[in-house]
């Protein structure tokens, strides 16, 4: 495969988000939003509250905290944090992306409608397919370029529009914006899966989004030690309903779970930068070895959605998918790498390499979004550029022959 002309993204660098007002920039609020100095103690780095209730001095006479599902010191510095990364007004930290989800999902009702990017991550489509359709919620899914066109007719009647950008696994993007204004006309809620950006890359809610969405597992983490979910808003009346949610349904974080995450965002912004230029070198490589068919990542001029990225990212991100000329290529690829660990997941410090169709989205293979099979997808990780270059040289050099 010929090499693309690559040289305006290998010489992009993120460009570091300020605040909305100003204040701080964004690694100065990664280390600092929601976090003084412990009044207690002075302990610089925040506490893990590991306790599940809280003394009272009177009967509901307390210090904002009773119960540690409704609320933790330890979680209120996530949120805090999070938010004001995602320059959002309301944070809410929760046990898992999906637990997010399932949240949000109960701010609307069975008979209403749902608009989705139909290159959605699978245990997404896997849960609107198998848990909530069947309860009578109804969804239609659009392409990328559909939703990206804006017109509002696409979601007359809809509720509640939910899509990422970039996609996972295919990595197309969405023109948030876009999506936005025609929700708004269309008097739905527009939800963004920003766990592939990271606030770092991208901020929805400045797009026009109603609520962003992330797994705190991946990028916010960043070292594949906890499992959370997050969501934000600028709305106050839905905030309080997620407030509400989120105590009544149950599916919040442990202390520890969210010291972890909040420890993982001080150096998100660092992780971020290291991750976007190994994926540059990764992306030249792949751009040109003839057993790889095509590269799909945002930062390739070719790319359908490149003009899209460079307007709403501040640089392409780190997940890289491309494909080989069959199926069974890919998947004796995936097992043949030693410094990429063949694991599901994605955004921590060690690059991963999967097959979405038999791994991430095999909820998708029966239905008509399905991966395709002859798809790799790669978490570049924060490792030497080179030595991931050589181990995936040396796996393309080790596959069987074509015939």
């Amino acid at each position: 495969m010929a090499l693309p002309d690559v040289a305006a993204c290998l010489t992009h660098r993120a460009r570091p988000p300020r605040d909305y007002d100003g204040r701080m920039e964004f690694a100065t609020r990664a280390i600092h939003a929601g976090q003084a100095p412990d009044p207690a103690t002075g302990a610089v780095i925040t506490p893990i509250y590991q306790t599940s209730t809280f003394a009272q001095e009177a009967v509901g006479v307390h210090k904002g905290y009773d119960y540690a599902r409704v609320a933790n010191p330890t979680r209120t510095a996530l949120e805090e944090c999070l938010a004001s990364l995602e320059n959002a007004a309301h944070g809410h930290a929760f046990s898992s992306g999906i637990g997010a989800t399932t949240t949000i999902m109960h701010l609307i009702d069975p008979g209403d409608l749902v608009v989705c990017v139909n290159d959605v991550y699978g245990g997404t489509y896997r849960m609107f397919s198998q848990v909530y359709a069947p309860k009578g919620y109804r969804f239609t899914y659009a392409t990328p370029e559909e939703l990206s066109a804006g017109a509002a007719t696409l979601l007359t009647g809809a509720r509640l529009v939910w899509i990422e950008s970039p996609t996972n696994p295919l990595l197309n993007l969405v023109d948030i914006a876009a999506v936005a204004q025609a929700a708004r006309a269309a008097g739905a809620l527009l939800v963004v899966d920003n766990t592939f950006a990271t606030p770092y890359l991208q901020t929805p809610l400045d797009l026009g989004a109603d609520l962003v969405v992330h797994s705190t597992t991946k990028y916010l983490g960043g070292h594949s030690d906890v499992v959370g979910g997050f969501a934000a808003t600028n709305d106050p009346t839905v905030a309080e309903q997620l407030r509400f949610l989120q105590k009544t349904l149950g599916a919040v974080p442990g202390p520890f779970d969210a010291w972890l995450v909040l420890r993982g965002l001080k150096t998100l912004a660092v992780r971020m930068e290291r991750h976007c230029e190994n994926a540059r070198r990764v992306v030249a490589f792949l751009s040109e070895h003839p057993r790889v068919t095509r590269v799909l990542w945002p930062g390739l001029p070719d790319h359908p959605g490149h003009a899209i990225a460079g307007r709403q990212m501040r640089d392409f991100g780190a997940m890289v998918s491309f494909l080989l000329e069959t199926e069974e290529e890919a998947v004796d690829l995936v097992s043949r790498t030693e410094l990429w660990t063949l694991a599901e997941s994605l955004g921590g410090v060690e690059s991963l390499i999967e097959h979405p169709a038999r791994m991430t989205h095999a909820s998708t293979a029966a239905g008509p979004f399905a991966a395709p099979a002859n798809l790799v997808r790669l978490s570049v990780g924060i490792e030497s550029a080179d030595d991931l270059v050589d181990d995936l040289a040396r796996a393309l050099a080790a596959a069987p022959a074509r015939a």
